[in-house]
């Protein structure tokens, strides 16, 4: 599978949701039959995930919130969503 690019606009596929468990006192990226708990860092990302943004429109976002380079913030947000896209909890 190939590797997103900044101008890819990914989305979560239908049945996928981001919430948050209070048991579990963190965000959970719910899936049929599956659950990946996210970080608050990878959760700020998936909740920017929304069939509208590309992913260089939610690193500007994220570098402006967290004051770092877009730069640097793309790299890591690429790695994350691929690692997502491969487990087709997001789509492009």
């Amino acid at each position: 599978m190939s590797t997103l690019s900044a101008a890819d606009v990914p989305s979560l596929p239908r049945g996928v949701r981001l919430r948050f468990d209070t048991v579990r006192n963190k965000h959970m990226l719910l899936a049929p039959e599956r659950a990946f708990g996210l970080d608050a860092v990878a959760a700020s990302v998936v909740e920017l995930v929304d069939g509208q943004r590309s992913v260089g429109a939610i690193c500007d976002l994220l570098a402006e919130r967290y004051g770092e380079k877009r730069e640097v913030i793309e790299g890591d947000v690429i790695a994350m969503l691929d690692d997502l896209l491969t487990k087709r909890v997001i789509e492009r």
